[in-house]
Formats: structure tokens, sequence, C-alpha cells
């Protein structure tokens, strides 16, 4: 995994390969970013990275200087790598070791873009649950998007506040606003 741009630009990250993740691949990282870049100002983003696995979107949005950054997922060693490699090159990444289902139903803070990226074997119903957790819970500010990466085989265009998606080789992103 590489960090495609930002402070860090081309930085190569290695993570063990011990850890239950299936990074997004550099090609779609890079067009998913190159459409939020005509959007956003990084700067001033504040970003929920669910089921963060190795921490590549985060690692993205912080080497662009996003100013909040919290990264969720429920295995103890993909959390203390985000951690140990967030210290060792100094990105603004808070982690928290936590199933994201449960997590999503008690926390109360607004995001500028949240990003899921769950296991590619979630079914259509798992992923209308994080979309509706989402917006029932309010966890979107006005403006806000989430995006959410999965398999090509699944559609999703039918879920609540669904506005498009992107296909990038096997990847699919699917794009929520209010």
């Amino acid at each position: 995994m590489r960090i495609i741009s930002g402070k860090h630009k081309g930085k190569r990250i290695s993570a063990p390969k011990k850890l239950p993740a299936r990074p997004t691949t550099d090609f779609a990282k890079e067009a998913l970013f190159n459409i939020l870049n005509n959007t956003y100002y990084f700067e001033e983003l504040s970003v929920l990275d669910l089921f963060s696995g190795i921490g590549s979107i985060s690692f993205e949005f912080a080497s662009r200087g996003a100013k909040e950054i919290i990264s969720i997922d429920q295995h103890y060693n993909s959390v203390k790598f985000i951690e140990h490699t967030a210290h060792e090159l100094a990105l603004n990444i808070k982690t928290i070791k936590s199933d994201v289902f449960p997590y999503l139903n008690k926390v109360k803070k607004q995001h500028d873009i949240i990003f899921a990226d769950p296991p590619y074997n979630f079914s259509k119903e798992q992923l209308e649950r994080i979309v509706t957790l989402i917006f029932n819970n309010e966890l979107l500010l006005n403006d806000g998007l989430l995006i959410i990466e999965h398999t090509k085989n699944t559609d999703i265009s039918d879920v609540l506040n669904y506005s498009y998606s992107k296909r990038y080789g096997s990847s699919m992103f699917s794009f929520f606003s209010l």
C-alpha cells in the first residue's frame, strides 16, 4: 500500500500479512480521492473510517491534512498497526477498537465524510444496515457524504439516500448523502 498524495506522497506502508484486511487498491483509492478533491477542502474535514483494516483510507486523509480522522476496527492488531504507523508518521488519527454496529448505535459525533469498507462477503442487508444506522443517528454533517466500498456484485442503488456509484476493477464505491 502507498499514500497517493499529501505530505507523505509516495510513502509505502507494509502491513503485517497476518492482519485480517483487504486494503483498498491504490488504483481505486486514487480514483476515489480524485472525486473527493473536486468537492472538499481536506484541511476542514472530519472523517470517520469504518472497518479501517490497515488504515489505508485513514492514512490518505491524514496525509492530505484532514483535521480529524477516527478509525474504527474490531481487530486489536489492526488498531495497533494504525496507531503505530500514525505515530511513526506524525499523523493525526484516533483509533477505536470496536465492532462497527454497536459503535454506530452509541456514537453521537457527526462527520463530513464517513467511509465504510466492510468485508466483501457482507450481504446487501448488512450494507443497508450501515446506511440506516448512519442516517437514523444523524452522523453526517450537512453536505456530508457516506461512501461504502463493496463488491461490484452487490447492488445497493435502491438503499435510502443513495446518490451514485463508481466502479474500479472489482471494487465499487457507493455514495450516499442527505
